[in-house]
Protein backbone atom coordinates (compact mmCIF):
# COMPACT_ATOMS: atom_id res chain seq x y z
CA UNK A 1 0.00 0.00 0.00
CA UNK A 2 2.99 2.23 -0.85
CA UNK A 3 3.86 3.07 2.78
CA UNK A 4 0.78 5.25 3.19
CA UNK A 5 -2.11 4.88 5.58
CA UNK A 6 -5.23 3.34 4.08
CA UNK A 7 -8.49 4.51 5.67
CA UNK A 8 -11.85 2.79 5.28
CA UNK A 9 -14.85 5.12 5.54
CA UNK A 10 -12.91 7.49 7.78
CA UNK A 11 -13.08 5.02 10.66
CA UNK A 12 -10.64 2.13 10.20
CA UNK A 13 -6.95 2.12 9.30
CA UNK A 14 -6.36 -0.93 7.09
CA UNK A 15 -3.25 -3.06 7.48
CA UNK A 16 -1.94 -6.32 6.09
CA UNK A 17 -4.14 -8.87 4.36
CA UNK A 18 -4.68 -11.79 6.73
CA UNK A 19 -6.51 -14.24 4.53
CA UNK A 20 -8.40 -14.71 1.30
CA UNK A 21 -11.20 -16.93 0.07
CA UNK A 22 -13.30 -17.25 -3.05
CA UNK A 23 -15.64 -14.39 -2.15
CA UNK A 24 -13.83 -12.35 0.50
CA UNK A 25 -10.56 -11.00 1.84
CA UNK A 26 -9.72 -10.37 5.48
CA UNK A 27 -7.52 -7.48 6.60
CA UNK A 28 -6.01 -6.49 9.91
CA UNK A 29 -7.29 -3.02 10.86
CA UNK A 30 -7.39 -0.54 13.70
CA UNK A 31 -10.26 1.62 14.88
CA UNK A 32 -9.11 5.23 14.53
CA UNK A 33 -11.16 6.40 17.51
CA UNK A 34 -10.49 3.66 20.07
CA UNK A 35 -7.28 2.12 18.75
CA UNK A 36 -8.88 -1.33 18.96
CA UNK A 37 -7.36 -3.96 16.67
CA UNK A 38 -10.00 -5.65 14.50
CA UNK A 39 -10.25 -7.94 11.50
CA UNK A 40 -12.31 -6.65 8.57
CA UNK A 41 -13.84 -9.22 6.23
CA UNK A 42 -14.44 -7.57 2.86
CA UNK A 43 -16.98 -9.51 0.81
CA UNK A 44 -17.23 -9.01 -2.95
CA UNK A 45 -20.93 -8.43 -3.54
CA UNK A 46 -20.75 -9.14 -7.27
CA UNK A 47 -19.28 -12.61 -6.71
CA UNK A 48 -21.73 -13.68 -4.00
CA UNK A 49 -24.69 -12.42 -6.04
CA UNK A 50 -23.58 -14.36 -9.12
CA UNK A 51 -23.57 -17.66 -7.21
CA UNK A 52 -26.71 -16.87 -5.20
CA UNK A 53 -25.05 -16.66 -1.77
CA UNK A 54 -26.48 -13.30 -0.66
CA UNK A 55 -29.05 -15.05 1.53
CA UNK A 56 -26.23 -16.90 3.28
CA UNK A 57 -24.47 -13.58 3.96
CA UNK A 58 -27.69 -12.12 5.37
CA UNK A 59 -28.15 -15.19 7.57
CA UNK A 60 -24.58 -14.94 8.86
CA UNK A 61 -25.15 -11.29 9.86
CA UNK A 62 -28.45 -12.13 11.53
CA UNK A 63 -26.94 -15.06 13.45
CA UNK A 64 -23.80 -13.24 14.60
CA UNK A 65 -26.05 -10.47 15.90
CA UNK A 66 -27.85 -13.05 18.03
CA UNK A 67 -24.82 -14.64 19.67
CA UNK A 68 -22.73 -12.57 22.07
CA UNK A 69 -20.52 -14.80 24.19
CA UNK A 70 -16.89 -14.58 25.38
CA UNK A 71 -16.00 -17.67 23.33
CA UNK A 72 -17.75 -16.58 20.11
CA UNK A 73 -15.92 -14.26 17.72
CA UNK A 74 -17.73 -10.94 18.03
CA UNK A 75 -19.19 -9.01 15.12
CA UNK A 76 -18.74 -5.33 15.99
CA UNK A 77 -20.21 -3.69 12.92
CA UNK A 78 -21.53 -4.24 9.39
CA UNK A 79 -21.00 -1.65 6.67
CA UNK A 80 -21.85 -1.70 2.98
CA UNK A 81 -20.99 0.08 -0.24
CA UNK A 82 -22.20 -0.52 -3.79
CA UNK A 83 -19.60 -3.22 -4.37
CA UNK A 84 -18.57 -4.51 -0.95
CA UNK A 85 -19.98 -5.72 2.36
CA UNK A 86 -17.71 -5.23 5.38
CA UNK A 87 -17.80 -7.34 8.54
CA UNK A 88 -15.84 -5.66 11.35
CA UNK A 89 -14.84 -8.60 13.56
CA UNK A 90 -12.99 -9.24 16.78
CA UNK A 91 -9.27 -9.75 16.06
CA UNK A 92 -8.10 -13.23 17.12
CA UNK A 93 -4.36 -12.72 17.44
CA UNK A 94 -3.62 -16.36 18.28
CA UNK A 95 -4.81 -17.68 14.91
CA UNK A 96 -6.50 -21.03 14.32
CA UNK A 97 -6.58 -23.79 16.90
CA UNK A 98 -5.86 -26.09 13.95
CA UNK A 99 -2.38 -24.56 13.57
CA UNK A 100 -1.64 -25.20 17.24
CA UNK A 101 -2.41 -28.90 16.73
CA UNK A 102 -0.46 -29.01 13.46
CA UNK A 103 2.66 -27.61 15.12
CA UNK A 104 2.52 -29.60 18.37
CA UNK A 105 0.95 -32.78 16.99
CA UNK A 106 -1.55 -33.13 19.84
CA UNK A 107 -2.51 -31.66 23.21
CA UNK A 108 -2.49 -33.11 26.70
CA UNK A 109 -5.91 -34.03 28.08
CA UNK A 110 -5.59 -31.14 30.53
CA UNK A 111 -4.92 -28.60 27.75
CA UNK A 112 -7.67 -30.08 25.59
CA UNK A 113 -10.11 -29.92 28.51
CA UNK A 114 -9.73 -26.15 28.75
CA UNK A 115 -10.56 -25.66 25.05
CA UNK A 116 -13.37 -28.23 25.22
CA UNK A 117 -14.93 -26.39 28.19
CA UNK A 118 -14.89 -23.15 26.22
CA UNK A 119 -16.23 -24.85 23.09
CA UNK A 120 -19.11 -26.48 24.97
CA UNK A 121 -19.89 -23.19 26.74
CA UNK A 122 -20.10 -21.36 23.39
CA UNK A 123 -22.12 -24.10 21.65
CA UNK A 124 -24.52 -24.39 24.60
CA UNK A 125 -25.10 -20.64 24.46
CA UNK A 126 -25.69 -20.70 20.70
CA UNK A 127 -28.24 -23.49 21.11
CA UNK A 128 -30.01 -21.49 23.83
CA UNK A 129 -30.40 -18.71 21.26
CA UNK A 130 -31.81 -21.11 18.68
CA UNK A 131 -28.59 -21.17 16.62
CA UNK A 132 -26.89 -24.34 15.33
CA UNK A 133 -23.40 -23.88 13.89
CA UNK A 134 -23.29 -26.98 11.60
CA UNK A 135 -19.63 -26.54 10.61
CA UNK A 136 -17.65 -26.90 13.83
CA UNK A 137 -14.03 -27.89 13.20
CA UNK A 138 -10.58 -26.75 14.46
CA UNK A 139 -10.17 -24.44 11.44
CA UNK A 140 -13.22 -22.46 12.63
CA UNK A 141 -11.94 -22.22 16.20
CA UNK A 142 -9.68 -19.21 16.69
CA UNK A 143 -7.57 -18.15 19.69
CA UNK A 144 -7.15 -14.70 21.18
CA UNK A 145 -3.84 -13.38 22.54
CA UNK A 146 -4.46 -15.24 25.82
CA UNK A 147 -5.28 -18.49 24.01
CA UNK A 148 -8.97 -18.35 24.80
CA UNK A 149 -11.20 -20.06 22.25
CA UNK A 150 -13.32 -18.06 19.78
CA UNK A 151 -15.88 -19.90 17.64
CA UNK A 152 -16.07 -18.30 14.18
CA UNK A 153 -17.54 -18.69 10.70
CA UNK A 154 -21.31 -18.85 11.07
CA UNK A 155 -21.87 -18.93 7.30
CA UNK A 156 -23.48 -22.40 7.41
CA UNK A 157 -25.37 -21.88 10.66
CA UNK A 158 -29.11 -22.46 10.96
CA UNK A 159 -31.76 -20.79 13.09
CA UNK A 160 -34.57 -22.63 14.84
CA UNK A 161 -36.94 -21.31 12.15
CA UNK A 162 -35.04 -23.38 9.56
CA UNK A 163 -36.66 -26.53 10.91
CA UNK A 164 -39.49 -28.12 8.95
CA UNK A 165 -42.75 -29.29 10.47
CA UNK A 166 -41.05 -32.50 11.64
CA UNK A 167 -38.84 -30.32 13.87
CA UNK A 168 -35.67 -31.30 11.99
CA UNK A 169 -33.12 -29.58 9.77
CA UNK A 170 -32.73 -31.01 6.26
CA UNK A 171 -29.77 -29.20 4.65
CA UNK A 172 -26.65 -31.34 4.30
CA UNK A 173 -23.66 -29.13 5.03
CA UNK A 174 -20.43 -29.01 6.97
CA UNK A 175 -17.01 -30.63 6.57
CA UNK A 176 -17.35 -34.41 5.92
CA UNK A 177 -14.89 -35.62 8.57
CA UNK A 178 -16.74 -33.67 11.30
CA UNK A 179 -20.33 -34.27 10.15
CA UNK A 180 -22.74 -36.46 12.15
CA UNK A 181 -24.06 -39.64 10.48
CA UNK A 182 -27.68 -38.44 10.50
CA UNK A 183 -26.63 -35.36 8.49
CA UNK A 184 -25.12 -37.61 5.83
CA UNK A 185 -28.28 -39.73 5.71
CA UNK A 186 -30.30 -36.74 4.38
CA UNK A 187 -33.35 -37.78 6.40
CA UNK A 188 -33.42 -34.76 8.68
CA UNK A 189 -31.46 -34.11 11.85
CA UNK A 190 -31.47 -32.26 15.15
CA UNK A 191 -29.03 -29.35 14.80
CA UNK A 192 -28.02 -29.49 18.47
CA UNK A 193 -27.24 -33.22 18.34
CA UNK A 194 -25.24 -32.73 15.12
CA UNK A 195 -23.15 -29.97 16.73
CA UNK A 196 -22.46 -32.23 19.73
CA UNK A 197 -21.10 -34.92 17.39
CA UNK A 198 -18.76 -32.34 15.80
CA UNK A 199 -17.57 -31.30 19.27
CA UNK A 200 -16.70 -34.96 19.92
CA UNK A 201 -14.64 -35.20 16.73
CA UNK A 202 -12.84 -31.97 17.69
CA UNK A 203 -12.07 -33.35 21.17
CA UNK A 204 -10.65 -36.53 19.64
CA UNK A 205 -8.46 -34.50 17.25
CA UNK A 206 -7.17 -32.26 20.05
CA UNK A 207 -5.91 -35.19 22.13
CA UNK A 208 -5.00 -37.71 19.40
CA UNK A 209 -3.64 -35.31 16.79
CA UNK A 210 -5.56 -37.03 13.98
CA UNK A 211 -9.17 -37.64 12.89
CA UNK A 212 -11.24 -40.51 14.33
CA UNK A 213 -12.83 -41.15 10.91
CA UNK A 214 -10.45 -41.05 7.96
CA UNK A 215 -10.13 -42.88 4.67
CA UNK A 216 -8.82 -42.02 1.23
CA UNK A 217 -12.13 -43.32 -0.12
CA UNK A 218 -14.89 -40.85 0.79
CA UNK A 219 -17.63 -43.51 0.65
CA UNK A 220 -15.67 -45.74 3.04
CA UNK A 221 -15.17 -42.79 5.39
CA UNK A 222 -18.95 -42.21 5.37
CA UNK A 223 -19.44 -45.87 6.29
CA UNK A 224 -17.07 -45.49 9.23
CA UNK A 225 -18.93 -42.39 10.39
CA UNK A 226 -22.34 -44.08 10.09
CA UNK A 227 -21.11 -46.99 12.26
CA UNK A 228 -19.01 -44.79 14.57
CA UNK A 229 -16.12 -47.06 13.64
CA UNK A 230 -13.15 -45.55 15.49
CA UNK A 231 -10.54 -46.52 18.07
CA UNK A 232 -9.08 -44.40 20.83
CA UNK A 233 -5.27 -44.40 21.22
CA UNK A 234 -3.85 -46.33 24.17
CA UNK A 235 -2.84 -43.14 25.95
CA UNK A 236 -6.44 -41.93 26.35
CA UNK A 237 -7.78 -42.04 29.91
CA UNK A 238 -10.74 -44.29 30.68
CA UNK A 239 -12.90 -41.24 31.42
CA UNK A 240 -12.06 -39.64 28.07
CA UNK A 241 -12.76 -42.86 26.15
CA UNK A 242 -16.13 -43.17 27.89
CA UNK A 243 -17.08 -39.57 27.05
CA UNK A 244 -16.02 -39.89 23.41
CA UNK A 245 -18.04 -43.08 22.89
CA UNK A 246 -21.09 -41.34 24.37
CA UNK A 247 -20.64 -38.28 22.14
CA UNK A 248 -19.78 -40.21 18.97
CA UNK A 249 -22.92 -42.31 19.22
CA UNK A 250 -24.33 -42.89 15.71
CA UNK A 251 -27.87 -42.84 17.12
CA UNK A 252 -28.79 -39.19 17.83
CA UNK A 253 -31.65 -40.25 20.12
CA UNK A 254 -29.19 -41.84 22.58
CA UNK A 255 -26.26 -39.45 21.99
CA UNK A 256 -25.22 -37.60 25.14
CA UNK A 257 -26.61 -34.08 25.67
CA UNK A 258 -24.56 -31.01 26.61
CA UNK A 259 -25.96 -31.03 30.15
CA UNK A 260 -24.77 -34.62 30.60
CA UNK A 261 -21.39 -33.81 29.03
CA UNK A 262 -20.95 -31.19 31.74
CA UNK A 263 -21.68 -33.81 34.39
CA UNK A 264 -19.28 -36.41 32.95
CA UNK A 265 -16.23 -37.48 34.97
CA UNK A 266 -13.69 -36.30 32.38
CA UNK A 267 -15.32 -32.89 31.90
CA UNK A 268 -15.50 -32.19 35.63
CA UNK A 269 -11.81 -32.83 36.26
CA UNK A 270 -9.96 -29.64 37.26
CA UNK A 271 -7.51 -28.08 34.83
CA UNK A 272 -4.86 -25.38 35.00
CA UNK A 273 -6.14 -22.05 33.76
CA UNK A 274 -4.06 -19.67 31.64
CA UNK A 275 -2.37 -17.30 34.05
CA UNK A 276 -2.56 -14.28 31.74
CA UNK A 277 -5.00 -11.60 32.77
CA UNK A 278 -8.00 -11.43 30.51
CA UNK A 279 -11.57 -10.51 31.32
CA UNK A 280 -12.83 -13.39 29.17
CA UNK A 281 -10.42 -15.95 30.59
CA UNK A 282 -12.01 -19.29 31.41
CA UNK A 283 -11.82 -20.25 35.08
CA UNK A 284 -13.10 -23.16 37.09
CA UNK A 285 -16.19 -22.16 39.05
CA UNK A 286 -15.68 -23.34 42.61
CA UNK A 287 -19.43 -23.43 43.16
CA UNK A 288 -20.53 -25.59 40.23
CA UNK A 289 -17.37 -27.21 38.92
CA UNK A 290 -18.19 -25.81 35.47
CA UNK A 291 -16.21 -23.37 33.39
CA UNK A 292 -17.09 -19.70 33.45
CA UNK A 293 -15.78 -17.12 31.05
CA UNK A 294 -15.68 -13.95 33.07
CA UNK A 295 -12.87 -12.36 34.98
CA UNK A 296 -14.57 -12.95 38.32
CA UNK A 297 -16.36 -15.99 39.65
CA UNK A 298 -19.70 -15.37 41.32
CA UNK A 299 -21.27 -18.15 43.34
CA UNK A 300 -24.55 -16.55 44.24
CA UNK A 301 -27.11 -13.99 43.20
CA UNK A 302 -28.36 -13.62 46.75
CA UNK A 303 -29.26 -10.27 48.22
CA UNK A 304 -25.80 -9.76 49.64
CA UNK A 305 -24.19 -10.17 46.25
CA UNK A 306 -26.52 -8.17 44.08
CA UNK A 307 -24.31 -5.20 43.61
CA UNK A 308 -21.59 -7.23 41.88
CA UNK A 309 -23.81 -8.75 39.19
CA UNK A 310 -21.98 -8.49 35.86
CA UNK A 311 -24.02 -7.54 32.81
CA UNK A 312 -23.01 -7.63 29.14
CA UNK A 313 -22.48 -4.16 27.69
CA UNK A 314 -23.94 -2.93 24.41
CA UNK A 315 -21.67 -0.98 22.08
CA UNK A 316 -22.85 1.43 19.40
CA UNK A 317 -23.37 -1.29 16.79
CA UNK A 318 -25.35 -3.40 19.24
CA UNK A 319 -27.69 -0.48 19.86
CA UNK A 320 -28.06 0.14 16.13
CA UNK A 321 -28.80 -3.54 15.55
CA UNK A 322 -31.40 -3.71 18.31
CA UNK A 323 -33.13 -0.44 17.51
CA UNK A 324 -36.24 -0.43 15.34
CA UNK A 325 -35.21 2.24 12.85
CA UNK A 326 -31.79 0.82 12.05
CA UNK A 327 -32.58 -2.85 12.59
CA UNK A 328 -31.54 -5.43 9.98
CA UNK A 329 -33.86 -8.03 11.47
CA UNK A 330 -36.80 -7.14 9.25
CA UNK A 331 -34.52 -7.83 6.31
CA UNK A 332 -33.36 -11.20 7.62
CA UNK A 333 -36.12 -12.66 9.82
CA UNK A 334 -39.70 -13.75 9.28
CA UNK A 335 -42.75 -11.73 10.29
CA UNK A 336 -43.38 -13.61 13.54
CA UNK A 337 -41.42 -12.01 16.34
CA UNK A 338 -39.59 -14.35 18.69
CA UNK A 339 -38.33 -11.56 20.92
CA UNK A 340 -39.53 -8.41 22.65
CA UNK A 341 -37.23 -5.72 24.04
CA UNK A 342 -37.72 -2.82 26.38
CA UNK A 343 -35.52 -0.22 28.04
CA UNK A 344 -35.66 0.63 31.72
CA UNK A 345 -34.01 3.09 34.08
CA UNK A 346 -34.50 0.81 37.08
CA UNK A 347 -31.49 -0.85 38.81
CA UNK A 348 -30.64 -4.35 37.61
CA UNK A 349 -31.68 -6.04 40.85
CA UNK A 350 -35.08 -4.32 40.69
CA UNK A 351 -35.52 -5.68 37.18
CA UNK A 352 -34.45 -9.19 38.24
CA UNK A 353 -36.81 -9.09 41.22
CA UNK A 354 -39.69 -8.03 38.95
CA UNK A 355 -38.92 -10.82 36.48
CA UNK A 356 -38.78 -13.40 39.27
CA UNK A 357 -42.06 -12.07 40.69
CA UNK A 358 -43.61 -12.35 37.22
CA UNK A 359 -42.37 -15.93 36.73
CA UNK A 360 -43.80 -16.91 40.12
CA UNK A 361 -47.19 -15.37 39.32
CA UNK A 362 -47.32 -17.07 35.91
CA UNK A 363 -46.01 -20.33 37.42
CA UNK A 364 -43.01 -20.28 35.10
CA UNK A 365 -40.16 -22.49 36.21
CA UNK A 366 -36.80 -20.72 36.52
CA UNK A 367 -34.57 -23.32 34.88
CA UNK A 368 -31.21 -21.58 35.07
CA UNK A 369 -29.82 -18.30 36.32
CA UNK A 370 -26.67 -16.66 34.92
CA UNK A 371 -25.29 -13.13 34.95
CA UNK A 372 -28.07 -11.02 33.49
CA UNK A 373 -30.05 -14.02 32.20
CA UNK A 374 -33.12 -15.85 33.50
CA UNK A 375 -34.20 -19.02 31.70
CA UNK A 376 -37.95 -19.50 32.15
CA UNK A 377 -40.16 -22.44 31.18
CA UNK A 378 -43.90 -23.11 31.25
CA UNK A 379 -44.91 -26.01 33.54
CA UNK A 380 -47.10 -27.60 30.86
CA UNK A 381 -46.87 -28.62 27.21
CA UNK A 382 -48.15 -26.27 24.53
CA UNK A 383 -48.89 -26.78 20.83
CA UNK A 384 -45.22 -27.22 20.01
CA UNK A 385 -43.81 -28.47 23.28
CA UNK A 386 -42.94 -26.57 26.44
CA UNK A 387 -42.83 -22.80 26.00
CA UNK A 388 -39.40 -21.55 27.07
CA UNK A 389 -37.93 -18.07 27.02
CA UNK A 390 -34.79 -16.24 28.05
CA UNK A 391 -34.92 -12.90 29.82
CA UNK A 392 -31.54 -11.25 29.24
CA UNK A 393 -30.43 -7.89 30.61
CA UNK A 394 -27.87 -5.65 28.87
CA UNK A 395 -26.25 -2.47 30.16
CA UNK A 396 -26.57 0.31 27.58
CA UNK A 397 -25.36 3.04 29.94
CA UNK A 398 -24.85 3.26 33.73
CA UNK A 399 -28.46 4.40 34.17
CA UNK A 400 -30.08 2.59 31.25
CA UNK A 401 -30.71 -1.14 30.77
CA UNK A 402 -32.11 -3.04 27.82
CA UNK A 403 -34.09 -6.22 28.55
CA UNK A 404 -34.69 -8.82 25.86
CA UNK A 405 -37.37 -11.52 26.18
CA UNK A 406 -36.64 -14.23 23.61
CA UNK A 407 -38.60 -17.41 22.89
CA UNK A 408 -36.20 -20.38 22.71
CA UNK A 409 -38.78 -23.17 22.44
CA UNK A 410 -42.49 -23.69 21.92
CA UNK A 411 -45.18 -22.04 19.82
CA UNK A 412 -44.55 -18.46 18.70
CA UNK A 413 -48.22 -17.48 18.81
CA UNK A 414 -48.51 -18.75 22.40
CA UNK A 415 -45.42 -16.71 23.25
CA UNK A 416 -46.83 -13.56 21.66
CA UNK A 417 -50.12 -14.01 23.51
CA UNK A 418 -48.25 -14.43 26.81
CA UNK A 419 -46.28 -11.24 26.17
CA UNK A 420 -49.34 -9.19 25.22
CA UNK A 421 -51.76 -10.40 27.89
CA UNK A 422 -49.49 -11.14 30.85
CA UNK A 423 -45.90 -9.91 30.57
CA UNK A 424 -46.45 -6.38 29.26
CA UNK A 425 -49.09 -5.45 31.87
CA UNK A 426 -47.03 -6.98 34.69
CA UNK A 427 -43.86 -5.07 33.77
CA UNK A 428 -45.42 -1.65 33.10
CA UNK A 429 -44.01 -0.25 36.37
CA UNK A 430 -40.39 -0.74 35.28
CA UNK A 431 -40.62 -0.29 31.49
CA UNK A 432 -39.45 2.99 30.02
CA UNK A 433 -40.32 2.10 26.41
CA UNK A 434 -40.95 -1.12 24.47
CA UNK A 435 -38.83 -1.28 21.33
CA UNK A 436 -41.76 -2.37 19.15
CA UNK A 437 -43.70 0.70 20.32
CA UNK A 438 -40.94 3.21 19.52
CA UNK A 439 -42.48 4.32 16.24
CA UNK A 440 -45.61 5.38 18.15
CA UNK A 441 -43.67 7.72 20.47
CA UNK A 442 -42.80 11.28 19.65
CA UNK A 443 -39.81 11.16 22.01
CA UNK A 444 -36.33 10.49 20.54
CA UNK A 445 -35.60 6.88 19.71
CA UNK A 446 -33.04 4.81 21.59
CA UNK A 447 -30.35 5.26 18.96
CA UNK A 448 -30.85 9.06 18.95
CA UNK A 449 -30.57 9.15 22.74
CA UNK A 450 -27.49 6.96 22.98
CA UNK A 451 -25.45 7.40 19.78
CA UNK A 452 -24.88 11.16 19.76
CA UNK A 453 -21.48 11.10 21.55
CA UNK A 454 -19.71 8.57 19.24
CA UNK A 455 -21.52 9.75 16.09
CA UNK A 456 -21.15 13.50 16.27
CA UNK A 457 -23.10 15.77 13.88
CA UNK A 458 -19.79 16.94 12.39
CA UNK A 459 -19.06 13.50 10.93
CA UNK A 460 -20.05 13.01 7.27
CA UNK A 461 -23.12 10.83 6.86
CA UNK A 462 -21.37 8.57 4.35
CA UNK A 463 -19.05 7.43 7.13
CA UNK A 464 -21.97 6.09 9.14
CA UNK A 465 -23.16 3.42 6.75
CA UNK A 466 -23.94 1.08 9.62
CA UNK A 467 -26.69 3.54 10.50
CA UNK A 468 -28.75 3.12 7.36
CA UNK A 469 -32.48 2.71 7.29
CA UNK A 470 -33.86 -0.66 6.27
CA UNK A 471 -34.75 0.58 2.76
CA UNK A 472 -31.32 2.19 2.31
CA UNK A 473 -29.61 -1.05 3.26
CA UNK A 474 -31.75 -2.91 0.75
CA UNK A 475 -30.93 -0.32 -1.92
CA UNK A 476 -27.23 -0.77 -1.22
CA UNK A 477 -27.43 -4.53 -1.56
CA UNK A 478 -29.29 -4.23 -4.87
CA UNK A 479 -27.35 -1.28 -6.28
CA UNK A 480 -25.30 -1.54 -9.52
CA UNK A 481 -21.67 -2.40 -8.85
CA UNK A 482 -18.57 -0.30 -9.37
CA UNK A 483 -16.50 -1.73 -12.24
CA UNK A 484 -13.23 -1.44 -10.34
CA UNK A 485 -12.02 -4.21 -7.98
CA UNK A 486 -10.01 -2.10 -5.46
CA UNK A 487 -11.42 -0.84 -2.17
CA UNK A 488 -13.21 2.10 -3.71
CA UNK A 489 -13.89 3.91 -0.41
CA UNK A 490 -10.26 4.00 0.73
CA UNK A 491 -8.36 7.25 1.08
CA UNK A 492 -4.56 7.28 1.34
CA UNK A 493 -3.08 10.40 2.95
CA UNK A 494 0.75 10.30 3.10
CA UNK A 495 1.17 9.36 6.76
CA UNK A 496 3.06 6.75 8.75
CA UNK A 497 2.15 3.13 7.78
CA UNK A 498 0.11 0.89 10.06
CA UNK A 499 1.79 -1.91 12.00
CA UNK A 500 0.87 -5.12 10.21
CA UNK A 501 0.22 -8.29 12.19
CA UNK A 502 -0.28 -11.82 10.79
CA UNK A 503 -3.38 -13.91 11.40
CA UNK A 504 -4.26 -17.10 9.55
CA UNK A 505 -7.90 -16.95 8.47
CA UNK A 506 -9.80 -19.62 6.56
CA UNK A 507 -12.56 -18.31 4.31
CA UNK A 508 -14.89 -20.65 2.51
Amino acid sequence: MDGRRTILMGRYEIGKQLGQGTFAKVFYARNLTTGLAVAIKMINKDKVMKVGLMEQIKREISIMRLVKHPNVLQLFEVMASKSKIYFVLEYAKGGELFNKIAKGGKLSEDAARKYFHQLISAVDYCHSRGVYHRDLKPENLLLDENENLKVSDFGLSALTESKRQDGLLHTTCGTPAYVAPEVLSRKGYDGAKADIWSCGVILFVLVAGYLPFHDTNLIEMYRKISRADFRCPRGFSTELKDLLHRILDPDPSTRISISRIKRSAWYRKPFEVNAKKNETETTENACTGEATTSGSTECSTSEGNQGSLSLPNLNAFDIISLSTGFNLSGFFEDKYRREERFTTRQPVMTVLAKLKELSKRLKLKVKKKENGILKLASPKEGKKGVLELNAEIFEVAPSLLLVELRKTNGDTMEYQKLVKEEIRPALKDIVWVWQSDQHQHSQPTLQEQQLQPPFSPQQPHDQLQASLTQQEQKDLLEAPLHPQEPLDELQSPPQEPLEQLPLPVTLE
